[in-house]
């Protein structure tokens, strides 16, 4: 479907952004995207995103127009900026002239390389779920936006609405990929476990011993070789260990 209003492409973006839950999930990618939904909605010159956690940033990612220019102006941040700014505070930082924060000394090296690459103005605001800060999103345009203060308000309600559903759509993914984690864990357990008491029932058919006396056996060799269980288990079901070994006694 080809969105030709603003609103509609906004729609679109938000949609996007809320659908996280796929195995081939990149990050990278995703916030990438989300940059690039800000530039072409907001008639940008170029966008961000900064993750960040316990006051570090773990993750920058620039919009595909320019990124080289987003890293960079991300990158530039560590002494302080806009990103930084908006995580702390867990509010907007709204439109400001690169010229009157550098001349002002607010962030100096961030508002250097901003002016080094032609940015006029630049506002942030935060990513976040809920209670939980995740980073921030930066925009970055030739002048201050159009329109005067609804202008500026227009800007700021778009951009925190891609930051909120990017908010929603990396804690999403966060808690798939906990949930994936552990299913697969309790699928490994289980499947451990279904070839324990197999490789257990085998050797008491041979044996014609007790189920328990086999398992007994079966650990017994287990720890004289130092491995794992489940390897053991393994080796007996696929015939690679021969009865004569697995029942050796102990040596003094």
């Amino acid at each position: 479907m080809h969105h030709t209003t603003r609103e509609g492409r906004l729609a679109a973006a938000l949609v996007e952004a809320a659908d996280t839950l796929t195995e081939t999930f990149d990050t990278a990618d995703y916030l990438r995207r989300l940059s690039d939904h800000c530039v072409e909605l907001l008639s940008a010159w170029t966008a961000g995103v900064m993750l960040i956690d316990g006051g570090e940033a773990v993750s920058l990612a620039g919009s595909s127009h320019r990124e080289a220019v987003a890293l960079d102006l991300l990158a530039a941040q560590h002494g302080g900026g806009p990103c930084l700014e908006s995580y702390g505070s867990g509010r907007a930082v709204a439109p400001v002239s690169i010229g009157v924060a550098h001349a002002a000394a607010r962030w100096p090296e961030f508002t250097e390389r901003a002016l080094r690459h032609g940015i006029g103005a630049t506002f942030a605001v935060p990513v976040r779920r809920r209670d939980t800060l995740l980073g921030a999103l930066n925009v970055f345009v030739p002048t201050p936006p159009n329109g005067g203060p609804d202008g500026s308000r227009w800007e700021l309600v778009v951009a925190q609405a891609l930051a909120d559903a990017a908010g929603l759509g990396l804690q999403n993914h966060r808690a798939y990929a906990q949930y994936r984690s552990l299913a697969g864990q309790l699928q490994d357990a289980l499947s451990s476990r279904v070839r324990i008491e197999q490789a257990k029932g085998m050797l008491a058919e041979r044996w014609q011993v007790g189920t328990d006396e086999a398992f007994a056996e079966l650990r017994r060799y287990a720890r004289r070789r130092r491995l794992p269980l489940d390897r053991v288990a393994r080796s007996v079901i696929e015939r690679g260990v021969d009865d004569a070994e697995l029942r050796a006694p102990l040596k003094p």
